[in-house]
């Protein structure tokens, strides 16, 4: 496909993705029916619309319409690209634009669109980080780094290093966790990597590695993961002590390849429905990772930017407060509740935590930690909670 054509697609794709349907599932219809693309021009249009996504207010004023056509002009314009190269009509190329397409688009206004934020919550960012909303809604209008997680029980970092090297796979380390590296070339041979077949390392945000390293832990402990997912977290916390590890997710299908994760990492993890929990508790760490936003994250999952409403996270804020009610009395005296939320919002975060703490007897703060984009991976919040 020419560029040309692969901006003509991921236009026509954007108008499904504005139309309702989910950008994964618009991009994966698009390529089993396109059989002729080639893995370059299938990456080439995800990247097309993903950026389209993530700037999609900016590219829309730029364009003058929010449309996938709009949206493409938009961006050509960002990039300094005069659109009348692209849209000349020959070949596969789109169709010469119109006078009144080329005359459409003005300069994003600063603020909200500027910044690619609903409107509704840019205050919400600039109550939360001040002068640096800005500067982290700049970064979220990029793509997301590509981080690792190095198994030391495996090797080092430098090691696993040039073994990626060898499958010409280029890492370097990242400053905020000693277990992280940034993978700048042959990301997409991660998974096919033989360091990754034999447990070397598991995907995972550099952020989301220093909210594990920050939780406390010992040998021996019993640690329940309340809110496991995919169970990243789970093998982070294994992965720095001996513990008996308990993973739960209220959609128990997210967890059904952590069996064969944590074999491959050379840990056990056992999965819990609701019902053996309280069988099970005392917990000397129980781990919640909410629910939440997902701001943190906008550079990985931008359709949530805009899928976000103000109901939406009032209903997430709902169901945070009722995880923390729920799991409090799971934990064992001295024990510690870790309430994780990959929020840049202080509606899911400090406020939440002030929320239960007022409520709840018998709990202090004894930690808390922020991280937004400007320090090098995605946004996380940690709480950690003490039961007398």
């Amino acid at each position: 496909m020419t560029p040309a054509a692969r901006i003509a697609t991921a236009a026509e794709l954007l108008d499904l993705i504005l139309d309702g349907t989910p950008a994964e599932k618009a991009l994966t219809g698009w390529a089993r029916r396109s059989r002729f693309a080639g893995s370059k021009d299938r990456a080439a249009i995800r990247d097309h619309v993903f950026d389209a996504l993530r700037c999609r207010r900016s590219f829309a004023a730029l364009g003058g319409a929010m449309t996938g056509k709009g949206l493409m002009i938009g961006m050509l314009r960002a990039a300094g690209t005069d659109p009348e190269t692209i849209y000349t009509g020959e070949g596969h190329a789109p169709a010469p634009l119109t006078p009144e397409e080329l005359a459409a688009g003005h300069a994003p206004a600063a603020g909200a669109e500027a910044a690619d934020m609903p409107d509704w919550v840019w205050p919400l960012l600039e109550n939360a980080l001040g002068d640096k909303a800005q500067p982290v809604a700049e970064m979220l209008r990029h793509r997301a780094p590509v981080h690792i997680r190095v198994n030391l029980a495996q090797g080092s970092r430098d090691a696993l290093i040039d073994s990626l090297a060898q499958e010409q796979i280029t890492a370097m380390p990242v400053d905020l966790s000693d277990t992280a590296l940034a993978v700048t070339e042959g990301a997409r041979r991660l998974a096919g990597s033989r360091a990754f077949a034999n447990g070397a390392f598991e995907m995972q945000d550099a952020a989301s590695q220093a909210v594990c390293a920050a939780i406390p832990l010992s040998d021996g402990q019993k640690v329940l993961d309340y809110c496991a997912g995919g169970g990243g977290k789970s093998l982070a916390l294994g992965a720095r002590a001996r513990l008996e590890i308990l993973a739960h997710d209220a959609a128990p299908e997210r967890m059904r390849d952590l069996p064969a994760r944590a074999e491959r990492a050379g840990l056990s993890v056992t999965l819990a429905d609701k019902a053996a929990l309280s069988a099970a508790a005392p917990f000397d760490l129980v781990l919640c990772d909410v629910p939440c936003s997902g701001s943190g994250a906008w550079r990985r999952a931008p359709e949530g930017k805009w899928l976000l409403s103000d109901t939406r996270l009032a209903e997430l804020r709902r169901i945070q407060l009722e995880i923390l009610s729920e799991t409090a009395p799971l934990v064992a005296p001295g024990g510690c509740l870790a309430y994780v939320t990959c929020s840049l919002f202080d509606e899911e975060n400090s406020a939440q935590v002030a929320g239960f703490l007022s409520q709840a007897s018998g709990w202090q703060l004894e930690s808390e930690g922020h991280w937004t984009p400007l320090d090098g991976g995605d946004g996380f919040y940690l709480a950690v909670l003490r039961r007398s």
